[in-house]
Parts: C-alpha cells; sequence; structure tokens
C-alpha cells in the first residue's frame, strides 16, 4: 500500500452552476482532479431540444465559457486534470471547441472525447422493434418518431482509458455522474476492474460531490449552520489507495461539512442502499460509517462492493404534447376560497374555447394553491395558485393561457400578476428507461495524438460472473421500558434529503442520534408514509435500513405526475419531500430525548 493521496474536487453538480468554483478550487492548493457534472434527466431532453434546432449545439456551454476558457492557463500551470460530461447530447462539438481555445490560448493540453452513449435513430428503432419496455413501469416502447435522445449511462472504465493515455482533460456525453470521480481513482491508483470494495468507496465519494456544494451545506436540514452561502465551499475529496477518503472544503469559505451534510448527501437519489448499480460496481453502502472529525473534515469508509451487471441503463426522452400554467396571486380576505373559484372560471372558458375549435380536451388539468396569512398584515390572505394543463397540441395548451389572462379583469378582488411577459405553452417530455446488453453499446475514446491529430480507440466492457446481494438488514427493534412518552416534530430528531428517479421519489431520513432510530422507524412505516404522500397520488412505498449511518431511506413509487418536464407539479422532482415527512410527529420517551439534548 503507497502513501498516494489524490485531491479531487467537485466543482459543478448541475447545468447551470455557478462560475466561481472552478477558481475557488484552483486556490485551495494542490488539486489533483476537478471534475464537472451537468447532466440529469431533465437536461438531456433539453440538450436534445437543442441540437433538433442547431446541429452546433446539445452540450454546457456554460462548461466552456464559464469554467475553461477563463481558467485554462491556470489548469495547465497547476496540472490538475479535467473530468466533465458536459459533452451532453454532442460531446464531440464541445471538445472541438475546446481544443480550438487550447491552441488560440497557446497551451498544450489534450482533450479526449468519449462516445457511443448516443443512441437515438437507428439503434433507437431497433430497439422499439424488439419490444423493450420501462425498466420501471412495464410501459410500451415510446413511438420512435417522438424520440428526443436516447443515451446510455457509460461508466468510468472509459474516462480512466483517456486519463491513462495522456489525456488532460476528458469530455463525455452521457455516463453515472460518479463515474467521473472513480475514473479519477482508477487511473491515479491502477485498480483492476474486479477491485470491487474500492470502486465502491470511490463512487461513494463521487456521488457526495456530484451535486457540488449539496455535500458542504446546500440544501441542508440545518440549514443556519451554513453561514454564508454566499460564499459556499466547494467540496474536495482526498482518497488513499485503498478508497478511504475525507471530504472537506476550501478553509475560509461558507458552508459547512459534517456529519449531517456528508449523510444527507450520501442518502441522495439512491434508491435501495445494498443495490445501488452502477456500470462499473454493485454497491453497498448501507453500513457506510461517517466519521466526523468536528474540525470542517469528514472521513468516509465501509462501502462495498460486488461484480456488476451485463447491460446498460438506458434513458431515452421522448415529446407526447404541450404544456402551458402560470402562477397567479390573491392578496386579501379570502385569498383560497378567491383563488379556488378564479381557478374553475379560467377551466370553464378554456374548456368551451377547446370545443368551439373542435380540439381535443386537455389530457390534464391541474391547480395547486399554497400559501397563507401576510406577514405584513393582519387579517390578509396572500395566496397564490398555480393553474396548468397539458394538451396534445401547442395550440390547444396555448388556449389555457389565452382565456387565463383574458379572465383578470373578471375575477374575485385581489389578484395580482407578476411576470415578464406572457407564458409560453411548452412540450411535455417523458422518460422511457430500459436495459440494454453492454456489449451492444459501441463506446470509444478520441484522443488527441502528438502529432496533433486525433486517435480513436474502443472500449469492451469486461464481463463478471453474477453475484446475489446482500440479504437486507431488518429494522432497529423499540425498547419497551414503559416510560413517558412525548410526542415531537421528526426535525427535532434527524436530517432529511429527497430527490426524484424518473416519476419516483427517495426520501432519506438520518437520525441525529443512533439511539433515536428504532422510534422514528416504529412511528414511519410504509403505510404512514404512503398516507402523508397520499394527495400526490404515490403508487407504493418501499422502505430501507442503513445501520451504517443510521438511516432509513424510503421510496415512493409514482408520485411526481410523471416527473421531470413531463409533470406539472410545482416539486416536480420532489426536492421538498423530506421537509414535508420532517414534519410528521414521532413518539419517543422522553428520558431519550431530554437525554440527547
Amino acid at each position: 500500500m503507497s502513501d498516494k493521496i489524490i485531491r479531487i474536487g467537485g466543482a459543478s453538480g448541475y447545468w447551470g452552476e455557478a462560475a466561481f468554483p472552478t477558481e475557488q478550487l484552483l486556490n485551495a492548493g494542490p488539486i489533483d482532479y476537478l471534475i464537472y457534472d451537468y447532466l440529469a434527466e431533465i437536461t438531456m431532453a433539453i440538450m436534445a431540444r437543442a441540437r433538433a434546432a442547431d446541429p452546433g449545439k446539445g452540450y454546457a456551454e456554460d462548461f466552456l465559457t464559464r469554467a475553461m476558457f477563463p481558467n485554462l492557463a491556470r489548469i495547465a500551470e497547476k496540472q490538475v486534470k479535467i473530468l466533465s460530461n458536459a459533452g451532453g447530447i454532442n460531446p464531440r462539438v464541445c471538445a472541438e471547441r475546446l481544443r480550438a481555445e487550447i491552441a488560440r490560448q497557446g497551451l498544450s493540453l489534450r482533450v479526449a472525447v468519449v462516445e457511443g452513449d448516443d443512441l437515438i435513430g437507428a439503434p433507437a428503432t431497433a430497439h422499439a422493434q424488439q419490444g423493450l419496455r420501462d425498466m420501471f413501469s412495464g410501459a410500451a416502447f415510446p413511438p420512435v418518431e417522438q424520440m428526443l435522445s436516447a443515451n446510455a449511462y457509460l461508466g468510468a472504465w472509459p474516462i480512466a482509458n483517456a486519463l491513462r493515455a495522456g489525456a488532460d482533460i476528458v469530455v463525455t456525453g452521457r455516463c453515472v455522474d460518479s463515474a467521473l470521480a472513480l475514473a479519477a481513482a482508477i487511473a491515479s491508483f491502477g485498480w483492476t476492474d474486479q477491485d470491487f470494495d474500492r470502486m465502491a468507496q470511490a463512487s461513494l465519494a463521487g456521488h457526495l460531490i456530484e451535486c457540488g456544494p449539496q455535500a458542504t451545506g446546500g440544501n441542508f436540514t440545518d440549514w443556519r449552520d451554513a453561514g454564508d452561502i454566499a460564499g459556499i465551499g466547494y467540496p474536495i475529496v482526498e482518497m488513499t489507495e485503498d478508497g478511504h477518503f475525507t471530504i472537506g472544503k476550501p478553509a475560509g469559505t461558507g458552508g459547512v461539512v459534517n456529519r449531517g451534510t456528508v449523510a444527507e448527501q450520501l442518502i441522495y437519489e439512491i434508491g435501495d442502499p445494498q443495490s445501488y448499480l452502477l456500470p462499473d460496481v454493485a454497491c453497498d453502502f448501507s453500513q457506510v460509517v461517517i466519521d466526523d472529525h468536528g474540525d470542517g473534515r469528514v472521513s468516509v469508509s465501509g462501502a462495498r462492493g460486488r461484480a456488476p451487471g451485463e447491460s446498460y441503463k438506458v434513458c431515452a426522452t421522448w415529446s407526447d404534447g404541450f404544456k402551458a400554467g402560470m402562477l397567479i396571486n390573491f392578496i386579501g380576505i379570502e385569498g383560497r376560497a378567491k383563488a379556488a373559484s378564479f381557478a374553475e372560471a379560467v377551466f370553464a372558458r378554456a374548456r368551451r374555447a377547446l370545443a368551439e375549435l373542435d380540439l381535443p380536451a386537455f389530457t390534464q388539468e391541474e391547480v395547486e394553491i399554497f400559501g397563507g396569512a401576510s406577514a405584513q398584515f393582519d387579517n390578509v390572505d396572500e395566496i397564490t395558485v398555480k393553474i396548468a394543463a397539458k394538451h396534445g397540441s401547442g395550440r390547444g395548451a396555448g388556449l389555457l393561457i389565452r382565456e387565463l389572462l383574458g379572465a383578470v379583469l373578471a375575477t374575485p378582488a385581489g389578484l395580482v400578476v407578476y411576470t415578464a411577459g406572457r407564458a409560453k405553452p411548452t412540450p411535455v417530455i417523458r422518460l422511457f428507461s430500459y436495459l440494454l446488453p453492454k456489449a451492444s453499446v459501441p463506446v470509444s475514446v478520441d484522443i488527441d495524438d502528438a502529432q496533433g491529430g486525433v486517435a480513436r480507440s474502443a472500449y469492451v466492457p469486461a464481463r463478471f460472473e453474477a453475484v446475489d446481494p446482500p440479504v437486507p438488514t431488518g429494522m432497529p427493534a423499540v425498547p419497551r421500558s414503559g416510560e413517558a412518552m412525548i410526542e415531537v416534530p421528526l426535525h427535532r430528531l434527524a436530517f432529511g434529503r429527497s430527490g426524484d428517479k424518473g416519476n419516483w421519489a427517495n426520501i432519506g431520513i438520518i437520525a441525529r442520534d443512533p439511539a433515536f432510530l428504532p422510534w422514528i422507524s416504529e412511528s414511519l412505516s410504509c403505510e404512514r408514509v404512503r398516507t402523508l404522500f397520499g394527495s400526490f397520488g404515490v403508487g407504493s412505498v418501499e422502505r430501507f435500513y442503513l445501520p451504517g449511518p443510521g438511516a432509513i431511506n424510503f421510496l415512493l413509487r409514482d408520485v411526481l405526475g410523471g416527473g421531470g418536464i413531463a409533470s406539472l407539479r410545482l416539486d416536480a422532482q420532489g426536492k421538498a419531500y423530506a421537509q414535508i415527512l420532517l414534519g410528521a410527529m414521532i413518539a419517543l420517551p422522553q428520558s431519550l430525548l431530554e437525554q440527547a439534548s
């Protein structure tokens, strides 16, 4: 075992990320790798639409203009390797622009491109003819003519191979988010494709920093502890050859790194923690140990790995009509009743307009009313109503906006509209996920050669015998004592984080004290959680136990109204679901609460 340590900075968590993290991390002392994650299912849909309109688009422009171009000289000077999935739907064009700018600045950085994930066109047509079905819902393959994108989630090995071949910057299309950090570790430590426990650890490191400052106080339950989020620090992982690592942030920056921030990000969007399935390794995160040093650094160990499956996950996006909607405010007495009355009138007008034009009815109508008493004025409501609908045509969806705006003078008193202009119909983009044998996905790596040209090599994934997942660990039993009980909101006992996977949402709950976990588990049955989210139409709820970090993960199926760009929900990605659950009342012994306090 060598004493080598690599340092990996997480400089981007989504498309639209701030510009300053690159400079911040370059100034934070020795850094070996900077990773940039830009992609999500919604992002792929947006990029697909951009490429359809312009063949030169379809990648994260921000990666070039805000992260790379102003910092290329520093990157070259400090010999920092750059790994990014900013290529999106069009990685080759992204890399060509990057190479041109490197040449313009007179630098000698070598750029590699990983391709093969893009399966739109003939491959997708072939998959449709094979009768492949959605891996989650069982739905039939979408109409090929309505498909916008189809991309396999590639793994870390093509990226690692590019690094081993001398690449300074690697641009990929769709890959699993954590693959960027895993590739850095593979290339640095010389791991083999059977170092499963080590790869699970590095994948966990990538998972923790793939969302940038969400590991350093962003989106944190105890948000006041994050301090100056305007100058929040971005995460830095320090990893040793055995895969163990610590996570911290640059000195003097805002935010916070502690057990809570790391545990929240660990459980974010993972589903079954014992079967977090990646192209290179199947991970078990249930026994992960999070050791808070108390100095802004947290050590993480205990991830276990086993052989991966023989398939890539493919996510396709397809267009299924249009949606339109607006937010309208009502201020004054009876605000909620006024909002409901106005919404009813708008839909009555819109339905009449559709009938007059011989257009079909809306395929979905949605009204959400929220808000409450004014914080400024006594006996005054401040209510917001969201009025939205879906239709098979843009014209039909647009009628909702036309009739809504046409009704604002014939409304209950107190209507307020704050908008920069008339809302427009937007496409409804649905997600379709399926499995595809790895051998059928032609992955390749292009890298600048010594003569200034580009050399291409194919990547052939390794094959392994299937390994059964570990047996799930049972929930902790409640110690019965007959003590006096007290009910408190869950947020006093736990941290929480939630997110989306297609039309599913997960809610991770991490006990502040391990002694709380049995009582949380007893109070939060699957049935109770299903009841709490019943108004969202949740299909079913599954619960998983993580004894290592002291956590429970709830998986809620069919709860997001279609999810992503397909949904009419205000919270189409389940980002606030943990905050809803943290308001649930939990019963536990009063002495236990007092002892923990």
